[in-house]
């Protein structure tokens, strides 16, 4: 039973790192991040007008609204409701955890 249970767990873990690559492999979604570790609890309006800005990516609310649902179907961000706004935050704690098991201090 041990093993089964092993087994079962490697297998979401690896699902889990899977999911967080697949939101990693995309470069719009890494410019968020980027966005987001700069200046964290941004709008999707004011996260927007930083791409459009900063990058000059040509790209809607909408189409960012689905690159956010990617990340946070990763755990790399949420958003909460701040006020009347609802802001979009940037979870590194997935990252942190997916590195410890390569990178070892010493």
């Amino acid at each position: 039973m041990t093993c089964n249970l092993e087994v079962a767990y490697t297998q979401y873990m690896n699902r889990e790192i899977d999911v967080i690559f697949k939101a990693l492999g995309d470069s719009t979604r890494r410019l968020i991040l980027d966005e987001l570790s700069e200046r964290n609890e941004q709008t999707l309006y004011e996260l927007t007008v930083r791409l459009i800005t900063k990058h000059n990516l040509s790209i809607t609310r909408q189409a960012i609204a689905k690159h956010l649902s990617v990340l946070e179907e990763a755990g790399l961000a949420k958003s909460e409701k701040k006020g009347k706004y609802r802001v979009v935050i940037f979870n590194n704690e997935p990252l942190k955890n997916l590195l410890k098991k390569w990178v070892k201090e010493e």
